[in-house]
């Protein structure tokens, strides 16, 4: 049901009545950019008068369809929605594009690694991002939520050592973890997560951009060499056989 309302509602904007015109001209007139390609296909043009959410969802990367508020939303989603609407223009772009940025570097890479310097420079990104938002009461809250996540320490500590390395890693000690310490549990769940997200953007993308089904490629196999993750993502990954099967 949901595919074809959203093939109807795609059908509508191909030869929009006069009202639905009437809003897509709105819609680009409030775009920050407005020959930039609107994603129509994640909106619902008859909610376009009652619901002001299928209004906001023209200005984010396409695939968001069955959305139905901000909570739902992934940080690119909402990140693409503060850059493209003017309705933020209390929002400098510039700090909204570069948070932007960092997030894209890491989200594609497939080792999801990346250095402490990255992650200051991406911390500071953040906190301008955050200070536009000053206005805004629960920022404070979110703010201190954001600098404890990113203060904790993720160095791994080995507890143990194989007797047969003995000797060759004899008197060698952890680096100090912090108190904070996150438990394997947790690091896992925000791994699994990072990839979530990742192969849910790259199978929305993959029809129309090259880069992004060799991307797909490169975590489809890395995604099998583990088999934990590959029984735990097995369904992105038979939607990736499928469309290699495509090609």
């Amino acid at each position: 049901m949901t595919v074809l309302l959203a093939a109807s509602a795609w059908v509508s904007l191909s030869s929009a009545c006069r009202t639905c015109s009437e809003w897509q001209t709105v819609i680009r007139r409030h775009h920050r950019q407005p020959e930039a390609t609107v994603n129509w296909d994640n909106c619902y043009p008859t909610n376009w008068r009652t619901d002001h959410w299928e209004l906001a969802k023209a200005y984010m990367p396409r695939g968001q369809g069955k959305l139905k508020g901000a909570d739902q939303c992934d940080a690119s989603a909402l990140l693409n929605l503060i850059n493209y609407c003017d309705c933020f223009r209390s929002v400098d772009p510039k700090v909204v594009r570069e948070v932007i940025r960092y997030r894209n570097e890491l989200m594609h890479s497939c080792e999801l690694r990346v250095k402490d310097e990255w992650m200051t420079h991406f911390q500071n990104a953040l906190t301008r991002l955050m200070r536009q938002f000053s206005n805004v009461q629960q920022m404070a809250e979110v703010g201190k939520q954001i600098e404890e996540m990113l203060s904790v320490d993720l160095s791994i500590c080995v507890s143990g050592l194989d007797f047969s390395d003995s000797a060759v890693m004899d008197g060698l000690e952890c680096d100090s973890v912090s108190q904070l310490e996150p438990s394997p549990d947790l690091i896992s769940q925000w791994e699994a997560e990072l990839l979530q997200e990742r192969l849910q953007e790259l199978l929305h993308a993959a029809d129309h951009d090259t880069q992004d089904t060799e991307q797909l490629k490169s975590l489809s196999s890395f995604l099998q060499a583990n088999r934990d993750l590959g029984e735990r993502f097995s369904a992105e990954l038979q939607a990736i056989d499928s469309l290699q099967a495509k090609e």
